[in-house]
């Protein structure tokens, strides 16, 4: 699916939203601070759900999270689920709630954090670009569509023929992590397997999952680390 096409089906989905009065959850869990089409992503429906854990590019230092909302009703529905479902006070539970709270910690490590974020954004962008340049001739690497911004939670590239184990045990074997997320598409976990699937099948998901491979990534990732890795990479991909 091209980005086109994607951006439609955004709107559609926010068009049949209004007409059933149905409120749209955007997942931002990997791209708080990206943009897309000048929309900072947060801004995307009617509500986004992010992560702070601390792998995130905006990451705590233990589990942490957060739903982003204009909407004054949907505020006080959101703080009575975040302390199980409570009413007037904390022994009033009116819903099923959960025990979602930040703690005191985790809150004042993110304000602090939250000063260097856009800059920690534009050091993921270079590094990102370091990264395009390196392996682009190699392996497929990611882009980012005209008028959107990444923040790159994660760089990950495709290694097609089969190379994918093989590159990553050479990286290790050279001290380099790497990591698969998600190597099990949805529709193959235990949990879905109830559930349709296209005709056809999920194709593209299943390639996907035996090509990906994620390199390190973070605002901190100085140039001969980072060539390093990028030499690395070329070498094992070229045998």
């Amino acid at each position: 699916m091209d980005f086109a096409t994607r951006d439609n089906y955004r709107h559609a989905i926010e068009k049949i939203a209004r007409a059933e009065k149905l409120f749209v959850l955007d997942d931002a869990a990997q791209g708080f601070g990206g943009v897309y089409n000048g929309r900072k992503v947060g801004a995307i429906g009617d509500m986004s759900a992010t992560s702070f854990f601390p792998a995130k590019p905006l990451g705590c230092y233990g589990d942490g999270g957060a739903v982003i909302t204009d909407d004054g009703a949907l505020v006080e529905v959101l703080k009575s689920l975040r302390v199980h479902g409570q009413g007037a006070d904390k022994y009033d539970n009116v819903r099923i709630g959960l025990a979602s709270r930040l703690d005191t910690m985790q809150a004042a490590i993110l304000i602090e954090k939250l000063k260097i974020f856009p800059d920690e954004i534009d050091a993921r962008n270079a590094t990102a670009r370091r990264y395009n340049e390196g392996l682009s001739d190699v392996a497929i690497v990611p882009a980012v569509p005209p008028g959107m911004t990444s923040v790159w939670a994660q760089y990950t590239i495709r290694v097609q023929g089969g190379r994918r184990d093989a590159l990553a045990a050479e990286l290790k074997a050279e001290r380099i992590p790497t990591a698969i997320y998600y190597p099990i598409p949805l529709h193959r976990q235990q949990a879905y397997k109830q559930y349709p699937v296209g005709k056809g099948g999920v194709a593209v998901s299943d390639r996907l999952a035996d090509e990906v491979i994620s390199l390190p990534m973070h605002a901190y990732l100085d140039p001969p680390t980072q060539d390093r890795i990028i030499e690395a990479t070329r070498r094992a991909l070229k045998k």
